[in-house]
């Protein structure tokens, strides 16, 4: 692959890593390329996810979503192309420079502090986010008490797990770890937040609790891009689908037209319509 340059790059040469948002537009992921040796993860990748809104990302295993997301969180720099949030490009930058401008990423398995409270996890992510950088040996020492607890608090009882506050992280169900995990994104303020299958390893019953809780941020406007394998937790969530095979975009559009598309069906749905 060339050293191909993006429209994005282009137009921010010299706009100091900006190039101005387009309307109602909050990341673009613009014919973005990545490769591991002969492995060509992502080709050409561009889509665009608009404000407030839900996007889903789907498809079979090693289609190159989690590289996907690895790339728009700056784990990962892609061979060309560029990932643009909010009219700043976000390619080449380091993680903690991506979340301070308001990107939060949950993750396919719980990050969490087992030994800390389940308010100390959720009092962490603030304080990083807030000053940039955190010790864990030296965190208590450095955040301010009723401030961010009090932000830590409301974002557990957003997610409902106010009443395990003091409880020790690791002693949590797999559903209530991630739902932890959840309120680490959400007390980051995040103007974008990105999960990575949010309902893996779930029940059922964990899993309608988890479509429920997300429902209720997209009615406050929350944007958010879910990788997900469960088509009953896509379907109720999402806005818009994007479908990739073998690090391809071979579909997009409404859960509906992702649905019928016989592409899809044949690539990774097989039949499921639920």
């Amino acid at each position: 692959m060339g050293a191909k340059t993006s429209r994005a790059a282009q137009g921010a040469k010299n706009t100091d890593g900006g190039i101005g948002r387009m309307d109602n537009i909050v990341l673009h992921v613009d014919d973005v390329f990545k490769s591991f040796g002969g492995l060509h993860a992502l080709s050409d990748i561009d889509l665009q996810v608009a404000e407030g809104k839900t996007h889903a990302i789907i498809g079979p295993n090693g289609a190159g979503k989690s590289t996907l997301l690895n790339v728009c969180v700056g784990r990962l720099k892609p061979d060309s192309g560029a990932v643009v949030f909010n009219g700043s490009i976000l390619s080449g930058r380091p993680p903690h420079e991506i979340n301070q401008l308001g990107v939060a990423r949950v993750f396919q398995t719980p990050e969490i502090f087992p030994d800390l409270s389940v308010l100390d996890n959720v009092v962490i992510p603030a304080l990083a986010k807030r000053d940039g950088a955190f010790a864990i040996d030296a965190w208590k020492a450095m955040y301010s008490e009723g401030e961010l607890k009090d932000k830590a608090a409301t974002a557990l009882e957003d997610v409902g797990l106010q009443e395990h506050m003091g409880q020790e992280g690791g002693s949590l169900s797999r559903g209530d770890k991630r739902r932890l995990e959840l309120a680490m994104g959400l007390v980051q303020d995040p103007l974008l937040l990105l999960l990575d299958e949010p309902t893996a390893g779930m029940s059922r019953l964990d899993t309608n609790r988890t479509i429920e809780l997300l429902q209720k941020f997209k009615a406050r406007g929350m944007t958010k891009v879910i990788i997900e394998h469960d088509m009953h937790v896509v379907f109720s969530l999402a806005d818009k689908v994007t479908v990739l095979a073998q690090g391809r975009i071979i579909a997009e559009g409404t859960p509906d037209e992702v649905r019928g598309n016989p592409a899809v069906q044949e690539a990774y749905l097989g039949g499921v319509h639920e």
